[in-house]
């Protein structure tokens, strides 16, 4: 059987959320509109990139024009999390509010993703505004596990650039220096922000950061499209210091 043909999402009709009767209505429905949203070419795309079976392909354009159209519904948007399907879980993420997860369910959350893109946009629009996000950092940057070592480094990059007070920037050159070679790839690309923040915002560590992603070399080979950065430190360390003036 041939996939459903792509719909115009301009016309995806606005589901009427009301209470929990109607959350099996509610969550077929709107699986069904992503379900209708699939696109084959999207699809083999998420595989390539390590997607597995159960997901559409919706493109992502379409996901946030529909998770506009609903607005936030945490109840639906934890239903579709539930499913494990990769679009279900993306627009979730739209949906969610942030505020009303605990640590522990976040915590779980962040442990299932399974694919890059659902644990970037978790990241990005849920554990970046939770309220304790300092707590899950801090526990995170101890654990084991890629997806929650992945959210750990991401989290320490964006305090780097934002509030590095209080963070032992040598102490985390040396972990990067020590771990990042062997770390899993999920979380080799946050560690790799860090390294590169560090050398970006602080001068005094730049030679160091530098030398550490010369010496690893990790990224050094990433296809970078014309116009765009390269991930490997020592080239973006030096571009974005010469942006800087």
């Amino acid at each position: 059987m041939k996939p459903p043909r792509p719909v115009n999402s301009d016309v995806i009709p606005v589901l009427e959320l009301t209470d929990d009767t109607n959350m099996t209505t509610t969550l077929k429905e709107t699986l069904a509109q992503l379900e209708a949203l699939g696109n084959e070419k999207v699809r083999a795309q998420n595989s390539k990139n390590g997607a597995g079976d159960n997901q559409f392909g919706v493109r992502h354009g379409d996901i946030r024009k529909l998770a506009t159209k609903i607005k936030t519904n945490h109840a639906l948007a934890i239903a579709l999390w539930e499913t494990g399907n990769i679009d279900a879980r993306l627009l979730a993420i739209l949906l969610i509010n942030p505020k009303n997860l605990s640590g522990d369910e976040l915590d779980r959350m962040v442990r299932s993703v399974g694919f890059v893109q659902v644990a970037d946009w978790l990241n990005s629009y849920v554990v970046k505004k939770y309220p304790d996000k300092e707590t899950l950092r801090q526990r995170w940057m101890a654990d084991d596990d890629p997806w929650t070592a992945r959210a750990g480094w991401s989290l320490t990059s964006e305090r780097i650039g934002k509030n590095p007070e209080g963070l032992d920037l040598p102490a985390l050159l040396d972990r990067i220096e020590s771990e990042m070679g062997d770390a899993a790839p999920e979380a080799q690309w946050t560690m790799n922000f860090c390294l590169a923040g560090i050398g970006i915002h602080f001068p005094k560590y730049r030679k160091r950061a530098i030398a550490i992603g010369e010496t690893l070399g990790i990224y050094r080979d990433y296809p970078v499209s014309k116009g765009c950065t390269s991930p490997f430190a020592p080239i973006w360390i030096k571009e974005m210091v010469s942006r800087q003036g």
